[in-house]
Protein backbone atom coordinates (compact mmCIF):
# COMPACT_ATOMS: atom_id res chain seq x y z
CA UNK A 1 0.00 0.00 0.00
CA UNK A 2 1.34 3.64 -0.67
CA UNK A 3 2.28 5.56 2.27
CA UNK A 4 -0.32 8.46 1.26
CA UNK A 5 -3.25 6.05 0.95
CA UNK A 6 -2.06 5.21 5.19
CA UNK A 7 -1.46 9.30 6.22
CA UNK A 8 -4.88 10.00 4.39
CA UNK A 9 -6.30 7.07 6.19
CA UNK A 10 -5.42 8.34 9.64
CA UNK A 11 -6.71 12.21 8.84
CA UNK A 12 -10.19 10.91 7.38
CA UNK A 13 -10.50 8.01 9.15
CA UNK A 14 -10.11 9.45 12.62
CA UNK A 15 -12.81 12.27 10.99
CA UNK A 16 -15.02 9.62 10.26
CA UNK A 17 -14.95 8.17 13.63
CA UNK A 18 -15.70 11.49 15.27
CA UNK A 19 -18.24 12.46 13.50
CA UNK A 20 -20.32 8.93 13.87
CA UNK A 21 -19.54 9.00 17.53
CA UNK A 22 -20.25 12.10 18.26
CA UNK A 23 -24.42 11.77 17.91
CA UNK A 24 -24.01 8.42 20.34
CA UNK A 25 -21.86 10.33 22.67
CA UNK A 26 -22.49 9.18 26.69
CA UNK A 27 -25.10 7.35 25.21
CA UNK A 28 -25.46 3.31 26.29
CA UNK A 29 -23.63 0.15 25.03
CA UNK A 30 -24.69 -1.34 21.77
CA UNK A 31 -27.12 2.02 20.99
CA UNK A 32 -24.97 2.08 17.43
CA UNK A 33 -25.23 -1.76 16.41
CA UNK A 34 -29.04 -1.63 17.71
CA UNK A 35 -29.91 1.92 15.14
CA UNK A 36 -27.66 0.39 12.63
CA UNK A 37 -28.09 -3.66 12.62
CA UNK A 38 -26.88 -4.17 9.07
CA UNK A 39 -23.04 -3.06 8.05
CA UNK A 40 -23.37 -0.96 4.81
CA UNK A 41 -26.78 -0.37 4.55
CA UNK A 42 -25.49 3.21 5.11
CA UNK A 43 -27.38 6.14 6.80
CA UNK A 44 -24.99 5.76 9.78
CA UNK A 45 -23.90 9.27 9.52
CA UNK A 46 -26.95 10.24 11.04
CA UNK A 47 -26.50 13.61 13.25
CA UNK A 48 -28.18 14.09 16.80
CA UNK A 49 -26.92 15.45 19.85
CA UNK A 50 -26.75 18.66 18.99
CA UNK A 51 -24.94 17.64 15.64
CA UNK A 52 -25.78 18.13 11.68
CA UNK A 53 -24.87 14.83 9.83
CA UNK A 54 -21.44 14.78 9.11
CA UNK A 55 -20.67 17.01 11.62
CA UNK A 56 -16.87 16.95 13.18
CA UNK A 57 -16.67 17.72 16.87
CA UNK A 58 -13.60 19.08 18.32
CA UNK A 59 -11.78 16.44 18.11
CA UNK A 60 -11.19 16.84 14.62
CA UNK A 61 -11.50 20.31 15.10
CA UNK A 62 -8.85 21.14 17.10
CA UNK A 63 -6.56 17.79 15.02
CA UNK A 64 -7.06 20.29 12.55
CA UNK A 65 -5.58 23.52 13.87
CA UNK A 66 -2.67 20.94 14.88
CA UNK A 67 -1.82 20.72 11.42
CA UNK A 68 -2.70 23.90 9.97
CA UNK A 69 -0.02 25.25 12.48
CA UNK A 70 2.83 22.25 11.54
CA UNK A 71 2.51 23.26 7.97
CA UNK A 72 1.85 26.94 8.34
CA UNK A 73 5.07 27.45 10.58
CA UNK A 74 7.27 24.75 9.12
CA UNK A 75 7.47 22.08 12.23
CA UNK A 76 6.75 22.05 15.89
CA UNK A 77 5.79 25.93 16.96
CA UNK A 78 3.82 25.15 20.17
CA UNK A 79 3.17 29.20 20.82
CA UNK A 80 1.74 29.20 17.57
CA UNK A 81 -0.67 25.66 18.23
CA UNK A 82 -1.74 27.29 21.75
CA UNK A 83 -3.07 30.73 20.41
CA UNK A 84 -4.75 28.84 17.39
CA UNK A 85 -6.92 26.58 20.56
CA UNK A 86 -6.94 29.63 22.54
CA UNK A 87 -8.67 31.38 19.45
CA UNK A 88 -10.81 28.48 18.54
CA UNK A 89 -11.82 27.77 22.77
CA UNK A 90 -12.88 31.86 22.70
CA UNK A 91 -15.57 31.02 19.82
CA UNK A 92 -17.42 28.82 22.03
CA UNK A 93 -17.15 25.92 19.73
CA UNK A 94 -20.66 23.68 20.28
CA UNK A 95 -18.23 21.22 22.25
CA UNK A 96 -15.05 21.11 24.06
CA UNK A 97 -13.39 19.48 26.92
CA UNK A 98 -13.80 20.53 30.33
CA UNK A 99 -10.25 20.51 31.37
CA UNK A 100 -9.13 21.69 27.69
CA UNK A 101 -11.09 24.95 28.35
CA UNK A 102 -9.55 25.45 31.91
CA UNK A 103 -6.35 25.82 30.15
CA UNK A 104 -7.12 27.59 27.50
CA UNK A 105 -8.75 30.46 29.22
CA UNK A 106 -6.67 30.66 32.34
CA UNK A 107 -4.69 33.20 31.05
CA UNK A 108 -0.95 31.39 31.83
CA UNK A 109 1.02 31.77 29.07
CA UNK A 110 1.13 28.74 27.13
CA UNK A 111 4.39 27.12 28.64
CA UNK A 112 2.73 27.00 32.18
CA UNK A 113 -1.09 26.86 31.61
CA UNK A 114 -1.61 23.43 31.53
CA UNK A 115 1.25 22.62 35.07
CA UNK A 116 -0.68 25.34 36.57
CA UNK A 117 -3.96 23.74 36.02
CA UNK A 118 -2.72 20.35 37.11
CA UNK A 119 -1.21 21.25 40.51
CA UNK A 120 -4.62 22.72 41.02
CA UNK A 121 -6.44 19.77 39.89
CA UNK A 122 -4.53 16.64 40.12
CA UNK A 123 -6.88 14.06 37.76
CA UNK A 124 -5.61 15.15 34.39
CA UNK A 125 -5.31 12.38 32.52
CA UNK A 126 -8.31 12.91 29.98
CA UNK A 127 -8.09 12.00 26.21
CA UNK A 128 -8.47 15.10 24.83
CA UNK A 129 -4.25 15.35 23.29
CA UNK A 130 -5.20 12.02 22.55
CA UNK A 131 -8.08 12.82 20.42
CA UNK A 132 -6.46 15.52 18.55
CA UNK A 133 -3.57 13.11 17.38
CA UNK A 134 -4.24 12.45 13.82
CA UNK A 135 -2.13 14.80 12.59
CA UNK A 136 0.93 13.10 14.05
CA UNK A 137 1.91 12.34 10.11
CA UNK A 138 3.92 14.96 9.39
CA UNK A 139 6.58 13.85 12.13
CA UNK A 140 6.15 9.87 10.63
CA UNK A 141 9.28 10.18 8.32
CA UNK A 142 11.48 11.74 11.56
CA UNK A 143 11.46 8.58 12.94
CA UNK A 144 10.78 6.78 16.30
CA UNK A 145 12.34 9.20 19.04
CA UNK A 146 11.07 12.80 16.91
CA UNK A 147 7.81 11.34 16.57
CA UNK A 148 6.91 10.56 20.14
CA UNK A 149 8.74 13.51 21.62
CA UNK A 150 6.70 15.55 19.57
CA UNK A 151 3.35 13.96 20.45
CA UNK A 152 4.59 14.80 24.01
CA UNK A 153 4.97 18.35 23.75
CA UNK A 154 1.54 19.10 21.82
CA UNK A 155 -0.11 16.75 24.72
CA UNK A 156 1.50 19.33 26.75
CA UNK A 157 0.04 22.45 26.03
CA UNK A 158 -3.65 21.20 27.63
CA UNK A 159 -2.73 18.37 29.45
CA UNK A 160 -0.17 18.48 32.39
CA UNK A 161 -0.33 14.48 33.83
CA UNK A 162 2.49 13.11 32.00
CA UNK A 163 -0.25 9.82 31.42
CA UNK A 164 -1.57 11.94 28.81
CA UNK A 165 1.70 12.44 27.11
CA UNK A 166 2.45 9.09 26.89
CA UNK A 167 -0.26 8.00 25.40
CA UNK A 168 -0.47 10.49 22.45
CA UNK A 169 3.31 9.29 22.26
CA UNK A 170 2.14 6.12 22.39
CA UNK A 171 -0.57 6.54 19.60
CA UNK A 172 2.05 8.75 17.59
CA UNK A 173 4.85 5.30 17.14
CA UNK A 174 1.47 3.45 16.41
CA UNK A 175 0.58 5.22 13.34
CA UNK A 176 4.35 5.69 12.23
CA UNK A 177 5.32 2.19 12.50
CA UNK A 178 2.06 1.36 10.14
CA UNK A 179 3.35 3.74 7.80
CA UNK A 180 6.54 1.73 7.35
CA UNK A 181 4.27 -1.61 6.81
CA UNK A 182 4.36 -2.87 10.44
CA UNK A 183 1.94 -4.43 12.27
CA UNK A 184 1.09 -2.16 14.79
CA UNK A 185 -0.05 -4.25 17.29
CA UNK A 186 3.34 -6.46 17.09
CA UNK A 187 5.10 -3.37 17.61
CA UNK A 188 3.39 -2.48 20.66
CA UNK A 189 5.99 -4.31 22.81
CA UNK A 190 8.83 -2.41 21.80
CA UNK A 191 6.66 0.58 21.53
CA UNK A 192 5.86 0.21 25.48
CA UNK A 193 9.86 0.12 26.58
CA UNK A 194 10.21 3.45 25.50
CA UNK A 195 6.96 4.76 27.96
CA UNK A 196 8.15 6.84 31.09
CA UNK A 197 8.82 4.28 33.79
CA UNK A 198 6.00 5.43 35.92
CA UNK A 199 3.54 4.73 33.33
CA UNK A 200 4.42 1.72 31.16
CA UNK A 201 3.00 -0.74 33.84
CA UNK A 202 -0.49 0.96 33.43
CA UNK A 203 -0.81 1.04 29.71
CA UNK A 204 1.06 -2.51 29.30
CA UNK A 205 -2.11 -3.68 30.99
CA UNK A 206 -4.74 -1.57 28.70
CA UNK A 207 -2.43 -2.47 25.39
CA UNK A 208 -2.05 -6.13 26.13
CA UNK A 209 -3.79 -8.53 24.28
CA UNK A 210 -6.34 -10.01 26.46
CA UNK A 211 -7.40 -6.76 27.84
CA UNK A 212 -10.94 -5.76 27.10
CA UNK A 213 -13.16 -2.73 28.22
CA UNK A 214 -14.91 -4.23 30.27
CA UNK A 215 -11.73 -4.56 32.65
CA UNK A 216 -11.28 -0.64 32.51
CA UNK A 217 -10.97 0.91 36.14
CA UNK A 218 -11.72 4.56 34.64
CA UNK A 219 -14.93 6.05 31.98
CA UNK A 220 -13.30 6.05 28.32
CA UNK A 221 -13.10 9.54 28.79
CA UNK A 222 -9.68 8.96 30.40
CA UNK A 223 -6.35 8.30 28.00
CA UNK A 224 -5.69 5.17 29.20
CA UNK A 225 -8.95 3.09 28.82
CA UNK A 226 -9.64 5.31 25.68
CA UNK A 227 -6.21 4.03 24.12
CA UNK A 228 -6.88 0.75 25.15
CA UNK A 229 -10.59 0.71 23.39
CA UNK A 230 -9.14 1.78 20.23
CA UNK A 231 -6.07 -0.78 20.25
CA UNK A 232 -8.55 -3.12 21.59
CA UNK A 233 -11.34 -2.60 18.43
CA UNK A 234 -8.77 -2.61 16.05
CA UNK A 235 -6.94 -6.09 17.14
CA UNK A 236 -10.83 -8.21 17.38
CA UNK A 237 -12.06 -6.87 14.21
CA UNK A 238 -10.98 -7.54 10.97
CA UNK A 239 -11.73 -3.90 8.82
CA UNK A 240 -12.38 -0.45 9.12
CA UNK A 241 -15.85 -0.47 9.42
CA UNK A 242 -16.46 -3.54 11.93
CA UNK A 243 -13.63 -1.22 14.30
CA UNK A 244 -15.60 1.46 14.13
CA UNK A 245 -18.85 -0.01 15.05
CA UNK A 246 -17.17 -1.98 17.73
CA UNK A 247 -15.71 1.26 19.07
CA UNK A 248 -19.25 3.15 19.15
CA UNK A 249 -21.04 0.58 20.68
CA UNK A 250 -18.71 0.88 23.90
CA UNK A 251 -20.72 3.29 24.56
CA UNK A 252 -19.36 6.61 26.95
CA UNK A 253 -16.89 8.77 25.47
CA UNK A 254 -17.83 7.95 22.16
CA UNK A 255 -16.90 10.79 19.50
CA UNK A 256 -12.74 10.16 20.40
CA UNK A 257 -12.78 6.35 21.17
CA UNK A 258 -14.28 6.02 17.62
CA UNK A 259 -11.70 9.28 16.49
CA UNK A 260 -8.66 7.61 18.01
CA UNK A 261 -10.04 3.99 16.40
CA UNK A 262 -10.68 5.83 13.12
CA UNK A 263 -7.36 7.23 13.12
CA UNK A 264 -5.45 3.87 13.96
CA UNK A 265 -7.92 1.52 11.64
CA UNK A 266 -7.50 4.08 8.79
CA UNK A 267 -3.86 4.02 8.80
CA UNK A 268 -3.82 0.45 8.82
CA UNK A 269 -6.85 -0.35 6.34
CA UNK A 270 -6.00 3.07 3.97
CA UNK A 271 -8.18 5.52 2.93
CA UNK A 272 -10.03 3.26 -0.01
CA UNK A 273 -11.11 0.92 3.09
CA UNK A 274 -13.26 3.85 4.66
CA UNK A 275 -16.87 3.59 3.33
CA UNK A 276 -17.63 6.76 1.18
CA UNK A 277 -21.17 6.94 1.91
CA UNK A 278 -19.29 7.89 5.59
CA UNK A 279 -16.91 10.19 4.18
CA UNK A 280 -18.78 11.97 1.54
CA UNK A 281 -20.73 13.83 4.35
CA UNK A 282 -17.95 15.05 6.16
CA UNK A 283 -17.17 18.67 7.04
CA UNK A 284 -14.99 20.04 9.54
CA UNK A 285 -16.37 24.54 11.21
CA UNK A 286 -13.31 25.98 12.77
CA UNK A 287 -14.81 28.28 15.06
CA UNK A 288 -12.74 31.60 15.17
CA UNK A 289 -11.56 30.82 12.03
CA UNK A 290 -13.73 33.34 9.98
CA UNK A 291 -16.53 30.88 9.49
CA UNK A 292 -13.86 28.43 7.97
CA UNK A 293 -15.74 24.86 6.97
CA UNK A 294 -13.75 21.74 5.68
CA UNK A 295 -15.02 18.89 3.88
CA UNK A 296 -13.60 15.74 2.27
CA UNK A 297 -11.34 17.54 -0.16
CA UNK A 298 -9.68 19.53 1.83
CA UNK A 299 -8.92 16.95 4.46
CA UNK A 300 -7.32 14.62 1.15
CA UNK A 301 -5.70 18.38 0.29
CA UNK A 302 -4.39 18.34 4.49
CA UNK A 303 -3.03 14.76 4.55
CA UNK A 304 -1.44 14.88 0.84
CA UNK A 305 0.58 18.16 2.55
CA UNK A 306 1.25 16.26 5.87
CA UNK A 307 2.68 13.59 4.30
CA UNK A 308 4.98 14.97 1.27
Amino acid sequence: MKRIQRVAGVVVGSAVGDALGGPFEFGPRGAFSARFPVPGAGGEMCGGGGWDPGEATDDTQMAVLVAESLLERGGLDLPDIFTRFQRWAASEPKDIGLQTEDVLTNGMPWDLAAAIHFQVNPRAAGNGSLMRASTSAHFAAAGREATMDAARRIAALTHGDRAAWEGTAIFHELIRVTFEDTDPLTALPDILALVHPEHRDRYATVLAPDWHPDQATEFNGAVWPCLGSAVWALRTTTGFEDAIRAAIDLGGDTDTVAAVTGGLAGAYYGLDAIPAHWSRPLHVPLPGFDGRVLHLADLLHLAHRLGS
